[in-house]
């Protein structure tokens, strides 16, 4: 479905995460809308289990609490009827390789392939709307008069994809090579699964110290499991 004009034909994708870093934080909702000749065909959406509780700031951001996540499926359950959903479209988003950064994590660390092209609406508005204050997708959905319930995986997509069309009313030109779909590229290594002994010594050291993880040990990958076992010995010792 690749093209080298502007397509009507792509999936508009947004995520949730714990924070901003693919290395360290977690997917904890994805929306996605599929878009054929400019009219909604289909939907995805999920909330995803990210294995740690939320910071309060992310709770306020999105509304989204624990209680929400407890019974949501881990990632690697989510990620494979993600993957089916996109099939081979293009995908759109706001600042998207921040979203195929996450995803592409998931999919390394789960041994998927996950190769995409994209359109990014954030790279259009800068191009063309230089002169606003800002260019967040709350901030332009405003200038442009688009509902939208910020901060909402779902809602982000679907607002993401009524900008797109906004934009290519107002500045589309033949050839222009914002409007033309782009290989993303992100590298990252594969986290592989903590240690038997990691989780145990983890667990030993919870117990001892009569802790209550914010945390599924089961979960953690080896430099996760690095990382809060030297958080622990750093504040109880051993």
């Amino acid at each position: 479905m690749i093209t080298n004009t502007y397509t009507d034909t792509y999936i508009s994708i947004d995520l949730e995460t714990t924070g901003l870093n693919p290395k360290l934080d977690k997917i904890i909702e994805i929306g996605a809308v599929k878009v054929v000749e400019g009219k909604i065909v289909d939907t995805f959406s999920a909330l995803v289990n990210p294995g740690r509780k939320l910071e309060q700031r992310i709770v306020e951001l999105t509304g989204i609490t624990d209680s929400d996540l407890e019974n949501a499926p881990y990632i690697d359950e989510v990620l494979p009827l993600l993957i089916t959903f996109l099939e081979d479209y293009i995908l759109l988003g706001h600042s998207i390789l921040f979203d195929y950064s996450f995803l592409k994590k998931a999919a390394v660390d789960k041994k998927l392939t996950f190769e995409k092209q994209a359109i990014d609406t954030l790279k259009i508005a800068r191009k063309y709307l230089a002169d606003l204050e800002h260019r967040s997708l709350d901030y332009l959905c405003e200038y442009y008069q688009i509902p939208h319930r910020a901060h909402r995986a779902l809602a982000d997509a679907e607002a993401t994809s009524m900008l797109y069309q906004r934009l290519t009313e107002a500045f589309y030109q033949e050839q222009e090579p914002l409007f033309m779909p782009t290989q993303l590229s992100f590298k990252i290594k594969r986290d592989t699964p903590a240690t038997k002994a990691q989780k145990e010594r983890l667990y030993r050291l919870l117990e001892q110290h009569r802790i209550t993880p914010e945390v599924d040990v089961e979960k953690l990958t080896r430099s996760e499991a690095s990382r809060f076992t030297d958080k622990l010995l750093a504040k109880y010792g051993r």
